[in-house]
């Protein structure tokens, strides 16, 4: 199956190492075989990272060196993780409306796009803190049994990702703002 981003410009966020839930265990989606999800809930992230201050203004880390750096230094099993990438749409939508959104300007970031990547899907995040990701709604509130989701409990298209939030599909989940990512799959070389 082919994921597509259309014609839409996404901006490159950064990083993040995750060990990757496989399948469901709180909910039945049976099409979901793994969760690939931007937020720490049901695909943790490799470390409680951000007491490292080594992550950019997105709250991602701007290079796979960074990511192995860290670990090194804290003594951290990279061991059994999958590498991802990330992009997001410039607007956010409050729950009303779409919104621009900006990094927060007291972090460096300076992203090395990776040469390759894999697309995977789109996720649906909530930043009520605007800072790092919190939960995405497919996994942590369930929505996937709800919505059209795909076999990483990812949307398909940025177009599905916006009609669900414009069409209130996450209005009872958790709490917004939300943010559309782009999620892809990169190896660690």
């Amino acid at each position: 199956m082919t994921v597509s981003c259309g014609e839409l410009d996404m901006t490159p966020v950064g990083y993040m190492a995750k060990r990757v839930s496989k399948g469901p265990d709180r909910f039945q989606a049976p099409h979901v075989i793994d969760i690939y999800s931007v937020s720490n809930c049901n695909c943790e992230d490799f470390a409680d990272y951000i007491k490292y201050w080594k992550h950019n203004g997105y709250w991602f880390f701007d290079s796979p060196e960074i990511i192995k750096n860290v670990a090194k230094e804290n003594s951290i099993q990279l061991d059994g993780t999958t590498l991802f990438y990330y992009e997001a749409h410039e607007m956010e939508f409050d729950g009303e409306g779409w919104v621009p959104w900006l990094p927060e300007p007291s972090f460096p970031t300076n992203i090395v796009v990776p040469p390759k990547k894999q697309l995977e899907g789109f996720d649906v995040v909530n930043f009520t803190a605007r800072t790092s990701p919190e939960c995405s709604g497919l996994s942590c509130s369930t929505l996937a049994t709800e919505l059209r989701t795909n076999a990483h409990c990812l949307f398909d298209s940025f177009r599905a990702a916006e009609t669900n939030l414009n069409n209130g599909a996450f209005e009872n989940a958790e709490p917004g703002p939300y943010r559309i990512f782009s999620v892809y799959s990169v190896d660690w070389s």
